[in-house]
């Protein structure tokens, strides 16, 4: 199975993807030359890591029959200070609301997702430390 977007320069630092027929603009900052139109790349990339790892929990956890009220995910990336600057560690926080929720099903669907399923968390793996917590409010 492959997949192909096309990233086109619109101008100054500003880039337009067609990402399965949804349009993505990405830019930078005044200073750095963009005109701030949209998000920058990296920060896209936790983003990605954060949608492929919920949509994983989810589905898993609807297989348990356990469903929050509530989920979020924040993604915390640090990034080297030397070029090519990259994410060298990432944190990954699952935020839980809801009542009667199975800590250990939590868990598992959290290690599977990170350990099997979530392909962006493997390709990030191979080059970033990534950690996890789990926050669970009633």
């Amino acid at each position: 199975m492959k997949s192909k977007i096309e990233c086109r320069w619109l101008s100054n630092m500003a880039f337009e993807a067609e990402v399965n027929d949804h349009t993505i603009i990405m830019d930078t900052d005044e200073i750095s030359g963009g005109n701030d139109l949209g998000p920058r790349p990296k920060p896209l990339m936790l983003v990605s890591l954060a949608g492929c790892t919920g949509m994983d929990v989810i589905s898993i956890l609807k297989k348990m029959k356990v469903v929050p009220e509530e989920f979020y995910i924040n993604v915390e990336g640090e990034l080297t200070e030397d070029h090519p600057r990259y994410y060298e560690k990432i944190l990954v926080s699952y935020h839980f609301k809801g009542e009667n929720l199975p800590l250990d099903k939590i868990q598992k669907a959290i290690q599977l997702s990170q350990e099997r399923y979530c392909g962006v968390s493997a390709l990030l793996r191979n080059g970033t430390e990534i950690e996890y917590e789990i926050k669970i409010k009633e």
